[in-house]
């Protein structure tokens, strides 16, 4: 019978049991699809990834990311993840205390570094293969906030208004007043239902400019229901698309915009986003999300056949 190792990794966190589960197998030779998303069922994680050889001989690995419910062509915790696990098993070869690689990924070539200390990846930051993209209006906050389980004046409008964005995967963002306000937010899947799950920016972020911790500048939350993700503790293609709908409306700074960004902490599993910006002209021209990753446990998965 086949034997498929697997790892698993807590990722954009610095200790185990935060941040957002991964489930890694870093050698997914001879798998079929439909085997992929029965593994990626069975785990229940938010996703799997199965690494394969790269197609271009220039790149690292070819990654596909799976969520239990279907393949997706780009997600940010499983590339910041997988490049964790990959250089800490030794599969990625670490040069120096900085290492680039790129990833092969259904949304194009993705490009990460790995940051390194006496040979040990301490921080990987993944570079978007596709900028940021503004998505046809959403519903307005009287659908929305019903939908959240929120008032109305609990969502903001004006500059800071629901909006969809995508840098390879869209998002709904609803910006809201302050981060009681993200604790707050229920969905309710009747009216998301109604309102998003027929749309392609059926996933869900609310945000506040008002992190806890000093030093953070923003608190957010991802519900993802149409892809068996109730809730999502750490969500990095959502938190790349969020730098665009922030950078967007900052007319002010230009060069390299950073952010901080608190997620999962309402779910018990506190996780740390680092978000860069760059932006020149008044375009942006560069996003990049990073973060810790540990390595959990180790194992076997047995097929039959």
């Amino acid at each position: 019978m086949p034997k498929y190792k697997y790892f698993t990794a807590d990722v954009f966190t610095s200790t185990r049991f935060g941040g957002n589960q991964l489930a890694v197998l870093p050698d997914a030779r001879g798998l079929t699809t439909e085997q992929m998303q029965a593994i990626a069922k069975e785990f229940n994680y938010p996703e799997s990834t199965f690494v394969l050889p790269a197609e271009d001989p220039k790149h690292t690995r070819r990654v596909r990311i799976f969520t239990p419910a279907s393949e997706m062509p780009f997600a940010g915790h499983p590339t910041v993840g997988t490049a964790h696990v990959l250089a800490t098993i030794g599969e990625i070869a670490l040069t120096g205390d900085d290492t680039h690689i790129v990833f092969e990924e259904n949304v194009g070539p993705v490009p990460v570094r790995i940051r390194s200390s006496g040979g040990v990846p301490t921080f990987c930051q993944l570079s978007v293969a596709r900028l940021p993209e503004i998505f046809p209006p959403i519903p307005p906050r009287e659908v929305l906030a019903p939908m959240l389980s929120l008032h109305v004046d609990d969502l903001l409008d004006g500059r800071y208004h629901p909006q969809a964005v995508s840098v390879g995967l869209p998002f709904s963002f609803v910006p809201l007043r302050n981060r009681d306000a993200v604790r707050r937010a229920k969905l309710r899947i009747d009216l998301w239902e109604a309102a998003l799950s027929t749309t392609a920016h059926h996933m869900v972020m609310v945000f506040a400019l008002d992190a806890e911790a000093p030093g953070h500048d923003v608190r957010a939350r991802m519900f993802a229901p149409g892809e068996s993700i109730p809730e999502d503790p750490a969500t990095g293609s959502a938190c790349a698309a969020l730098g665009g709908y922030l950078a967007f409306r900052d007319d002010t700074r230009e060069g390299t915009l950073r952010w901080v960004v608190e997620q999962g902490y309402e779910m018990g599993r506190p996780s740390i986003l680092e978000l860069e910006v760059d932006k020149a002209g008044g375009a942006i021209t560069a996003v990049r999300v990073g973060g810790g990753s540990v390595l959990v446990c180790e194992g076997m998965i047995t097929l039959d056949g």
